[in-house]
């Protein structure tokens, strides 16, 4: 660089060839610019794709316009590729991809598909023999079924006894099957599938109201939610019994999720209630 008209040569034949110099250096460093600020250029524009772009488009064309990688800067200027060290991997084989063997567990019917016996009989008149089948299988799903039960409960008296006075009672009935809900139209199989939609599969009340509809079961969400509540009464021994499990490890790990709970005794509805899952650690 020149610091000073004071260095600056004398003579108009150095003066040209330093000012050719000068301006082959001034186009080199505007390259140099531009080649920069293209690339940031495209870093920003693909930083701003990621934050406001359009979120489905994973991947792009391979015969589109393929983006600079970002914060790839330029490599310098006179490094010969053949004194890079060169890396060498090795090839593998990928396992194809194929459709998922169903289990030998589930139940199979056979679906027998044969041609018509008209077409049994070979253009010559002699008839086709069986020399073997084709098999496919493929996965059914029985949507569920609503059925009621019936408990009738057999009622045994004494004949000889009839129309005498007796301190006991001469009729006789089958006791009643320990339910859940005592008095109560939902079956333990209905209680599992409405708890387990609304805790496992997070499934509201309003929507498996609709969906026992579909089936044929006219059941409202606040039955569903009264169940829901006796059921969490029955299963209190329990509870407790998970209770003393949890107090008896060295150390215990929780989770707490938010919940609003709309009729909690004690408690505004705008207050924040929690679901604890508690883990204990032996």
């Amino acid at each position: 660089m020149v610091s000073g008209a004071v260095t600056l040569p004398d003579s108009p034949a150095l003066l040209k060839d330093f000012i050719v110099d000068l301006q082959a250096e001034v186009i080199a460093l505007r390259e140099r610019y531009d080649k920069d600020t293209g690339i940031l250029h495209e870093q920003i524009r693909l930083l701003r794709a990621q934050l406001y772009g359009r979120k489905s488009e994973k991947f792009i064309p391979a015969d589109g316009p393929q983006p600079l990688p970002l914060f790839d800067m330029p490599e310098p200027e006179g490094l010969d590729e053949d004194e890079g060290e060169k890396i060498h991997v090795p090839g593998h084989t990928r396992k194809k991809g194929g459709r998922k063997v169903l289990s030998d567990d589930l139940p199979r019917i056979e679906v027998v598909h044969d041609i018509d016996e008209k077409d049994k009989t070979c253009n010559c008149g002699c008839e086709l023999t069986k020399i073997g089948e084709e098999t496919s299988e493929q996965l059914d799903v029985i949507p569920a079924k609503v059925r009621v039960l019936r408990h009738i409960r057999f009622k045994y008296a004494c004949p000889a006894c009839e129309g005498v006075k007796d301190e006991g009672s001469t009729v006789k009935i089958a006791p009643v099957a320990p339910q859940i809900i005592p008095k109560s139209i939902a079956s333990p199989g209905l209680l599992a599938h409405i708890l387990t939609g609304k805790f496992v599969d997070h499934t509201p009340f309003y929507r498996q109201e609709k969906q026992l509809l579909r089936i044929g079961a006219e059941v409202s969400r606040t039955s569903m939610c009264r169940w829901a509540m006796q059921a969490a009464e029955a299963c209190q021994p329990l509870l407790n019994l998970l209770h003393e499990e949890v107090l008896a490890g060295t150390f215990i790990q929780a989770d707490e999720t938010p919940l609003q709970v709309l009729q909690e005794p004690g408690r505004s509805p705008t207050q924040k209630s929690y679901i604890k899952v508690l883990k204990s650690i032996p």
